[in-house]
């Protein structure tokens, strides 16, 4: 057994699995790391791009999509504590295009078919994702007359493309225009909150997003290769990405690297999915969460009560009955500021406590306080979480490896 308490065999093991499943095509190249009392072993298969020589390396960029949720999250929490937002201020004075709300009166009502917010949307509405405006996942949802409307303003759900937004202020005044979904406190939607949240946090600094990112998260803690946009010195670095094809293990481009969406700094630095990061810039990040808020020789990010509100079930029952993620998935899972937080033992790696979010280009994140462990996975497949056996089996793998 090693320092970390990991089992050398069984580290060789998660090895094993995921080469056979770059072999067979599940995803072009893997990149695994788990990290356990001082203790780190990185794993790096395959290549940067289908039918290419060109392997992938442990600085390997990947397009970390929603996992740039929990980054916002964060940089949210540093401006309460330091009294610049108040969770359960109004966002009004900052975000005037959200005062005042309308609500449809039913979720596929015309437009025009509302009632007023029974209360105005606050900062903890955005962090806990129940601001009323998110992801319709209903079959039936897509051809709803809001879901159409937040389609042609540009302002949805959909595929992390940096060239497509317009900048914070037009999106704003766009998102502005649309009823919410629901009242504000009523129902856990995903996505648009970190999206709002980045906004907010831009305006309530007076300064870009990536630029306050960078100085109160990303340099503090290393992490050099995260951001909004690759640097043209760095896109040899960067891994191209894919789409699941409609056969099996067949995959298509998504985007490329020389002549990537993400080449050049954004209109809308997305909070909600835009950042692009590498597998130790995130393993930074996530100690930082599991020694709550604590990076380095001793110096914070944020305080520990933070980090432990963070990482806390926000969500009641009456919300998760009425909030859609996958069948069954609030029966063991809760979500708190910008994160998953496990609830239930329910598999070999589902430890209740267990905290992080994935990406949907591939990508996942946890870390663990009763294990002590950070476990980060990169791949350029996206939408593999859903459908790919990679996900599962890595999450089976990093646990089974732990010896002690």
């Amino acid at each position: 057994m090693s320092a970390g308490g990991f089992s050398t065999a069984r580290l060789g093991r998660m090895h094993d699995v995921m080469a056979r499943h770059v072999d067979e095509g599940e995803a072009p190249g893997i990149v695994t790391a788990l990290s356990r009392r001082g203790e780190t072993h990185v794993d790096v298969i395959g290549t940067k791009a289908v039918g290419t020589g060109d392997p992938l390396r442990r600085d390997t960029i990947f397009r970390i999509a929603s996992m740039t949720k929990p980054v916002i999250a964060v940089a949210a929490m540093i401006l309460v504590e330091e009294c610049v937002l108040r969770l359960d201020d109004p966002v009004d004075r900052l975000l005037p295009e959200l005062a005042d709300r309308r609500v449809l009166s039913r979720i596929d009502a015309p437009l025009e078919d509302t009632v007023p917010a029974i209360r105005p949307i606050t900062v903890r509405d955005l962090l806990t994702f129940r601001l009323g405006l998110g992801m319709l996942m209903g079959p039936a949802e897509g051809t709803y007359p809001v879901a159409r409307a937040v389609q042609e303003l540009g302002v949805g759900v959909g595929m992390p493309d940096p060239t497509a937004a317009p900048d914070p202020d037009e999106w704003m005044r766009r998102l502005g225009t649309l009823p919410l979904m629901h009242q504000p406190g009523e129902k856990w939607m995903y996505h648009t909150g970190s999206q709002v949240l980045g906004v907010l946090i831009a305006r309530a600094t007076g300064r870009p997003l990536e630029d306050f990112l960078r100085e109160r998260i990303f340099e503090p803690l290393g992490m050099a290769d995260t951001g909004f946009h690759v640097p043209r010195e760095k896109l040899g670095r960067l891994a191209t990405s894919y789409l699941a094809g409609p056969e099996a293990r067949k995959l298509e481009l998504y985007d490329g690297a020389e002549d990537s969406r993400w080449a050049a700094p954004p209109a809308f630095p997305d909070g909600g999915g835009g950042l692009v990061s590498t597998v130790d810039d995130f393993l930074a990040f996530g100690r930082m969460m599991l020694d709550r808020g604590r990076y380095g020789g001793g110096e914070r990010i944020l305080s520990r009560p933070s980090v432990e509100l963070m990482t806390t079930d926000q969500l009641t029952p009456a919300q998760k009955a009425v909030s859609g993620l996958f069948p069954g998935a609030w029966d063991n899972l809760g979500w708190g500021f910008g994160v998953s937080v496990v609830t239930g033992r329910d598999g070999v790696a589902a430890v209740p406590g267990r905290f992080g979010w994935d990406g949907g280009l591939g990508t996942s994140w946890a870390s663990d306080p009763a294990e002590e462990m950070v476990a980060v996975l990169l791949t350029q497949r996206a939408q593999f979480p859903a459908i790919s056996p990679v996900y599962l089996d890595f999450w089976t793998l990093a646990y089974q490896a732990i010896d002690d």
